[in-house]
């Protein structure tokens, strides 16, 4: 008897692997928009707690999740279609949501943020352990080359974790020919996206989808097929150093501030030490840094370090760039006596008495946050989707 078809395998295989970890009997809820990839994801999920039950063992419990962004026409029939082919796959319980996809940082980010956001409700909703996104290689090659033209960094750079919190992505390993093969040789009949094929020219169609159309394509037809493979391949070497690099951060960061809240050598701190009296008034959090600590570390850990300590103080992750990281860390290796940093957040980086004070600051006269460093100021350039410190 021949076996399923090699994409089939391969779909079934990368989901049994995502899921080996889980309990008996976990609830796992799919992530299901109807296209190829998720629908793929849907039906191999569903493969395998029914082959688990065949064995009498408790496989997962496996419903799927639709999320209605609202964005196009009909929207609401895609959705329910998507719906039918989970209930038809055998998932349960299968639910559509509606979200607001209108937000700050553009269509694509509030979509992003609505859909993560819907997700999070249903695995608590549900008791899920465990979300599954139907993301491929092509995916993580069209958001490295979105990073290269941001001038980002490793952690952006790295691109999509195969696990973050809830969320699992067990497709990341096939490419999305793959999956529209599965769904073939399945007899599914997905839906496709019509904005991810945008028409030549069409400048305000989404940034990933003129890349996934045109840029990628050009790319495997100049230089020949694998491209889409070796920018996933670059996604997970820079991931394994920008997870390195940031537990050495991590340190770092908490070297400098030991460091600051040491005593002083002599007298009291409060008579001595004004960034210090500064920071045990704050009725918010303060962050205390000791610049020698962090003066002598790489600057790859000591702008990683300054990035946290930010975001700790109360800055926005997704706000604080490279811009704003370079200007405070001008405190530590170009001190020369200049006034604070403004940060996003009301955040403000100040240095005294060889200490680096992050804390909530009143609210700027300037319209907007700006990045100081000495007399002259500029317009803080736009927030990386990751946060992320290299930009």
């Amino acid at each position: 008897m021949a076996g399923p078809h090699p994409a089939v395998a391969a779909v079934r295989g990368a989901v049994a692997a995502a899921l080996a970890d889980l309990p008996d009997g976990a609830r796992v809820l799919v992530a299901c928009s109807g296209g190829p990839d998720s629908l793929a994801l849907a039906a191999g999920a569903a493969f395998v707690a029914a082959s688990r039950a065949r064995r009498g063992a408790p496989g997962p419990r496996v419903g799927a999740v639709v999320v209605d962004h609202g964005l196009q026409p009909g929207s609401a029939d895609v959705a329910g279609r998507a719906a039918r082919d989970c209930r038809a796959l055998g998932l349960d319980p299968v639910e559509v949501v509606a979200v607001d996809a209108t937000g700050p940082g553009g269509p694509e980010a509030a979509a992003r943020d609505a859909r993560y956001a819907a997700l999070d409700a249903a695995a608590v909703r549900h008791g899920a352990a465990a979300v599954l996104l139907g993301h491929t290689r092509d995916d993580q090659a069209e958001g490295v080359l979105l990073g290269l033209a941001r001038g980002s960094g490793a952690r952006s750079l790295a691109g999509m974790p195969a696990v973050r919190g809830v969320l699992r992505r067990p497709l990341l390993g096939l490419s999305r020919a793959e999956t529209v093969a599965a769904c073939a040789a399945l007899g599914l009949d997905p839906w496709h996206d019509p904005t991810n094929t945008p028409a030549v020219g069409d400048a305000g169609a989404p940034a990933r989808s003129r890349v996934r159309a045109r840029v990628l394509p050009v790319l495997e037809e100049e230089l020949g097929p694998g491209v889409a493979a070796a920018l996933a391949r670059s996604a997970d070497l820079l991931r394994e150093d920008a997870d390195a690099l940031d537990a050495l951060a991590a340190d770092l960061l908490a070297r400098a501030v030991a460091a600051a809240r040491a005593p002083a050598p002599t007298g009291p701190a409060d008579a001595r030490d004004p960034v210090g009296a500064a920071a045990d008034a704050a009725p918010g959090p303060v962050v205390l840094l000791d610049t020698g600590v962090l003066a002598a570390a790489p600057a790859a850990l000591r702008h990683r370090a300054l990035r946290a300590a930010a975001v700790r103080a109360g800055a926005p992750a997704g706000s604080v760039t490279r811009a704003h990281v370079a200007a405070v860390a001008a405190l530590v290796t170009d001190w020369r006596g200049q006034g604070p940093v403004h940060l996003p957040g009301r955040v403000a980086a100040s240095r005294a008495c060889g200490r680096l004070a992050l804390r909530a600051a009143s609210p700027s006269t300037d319209p907007g946050d700006v990045v100081r460093a000495g007399p002259g100021a500029r317009r803080a350039v736009e927030p990386d989707d990751e946060g992320d410190p290299q930009r």
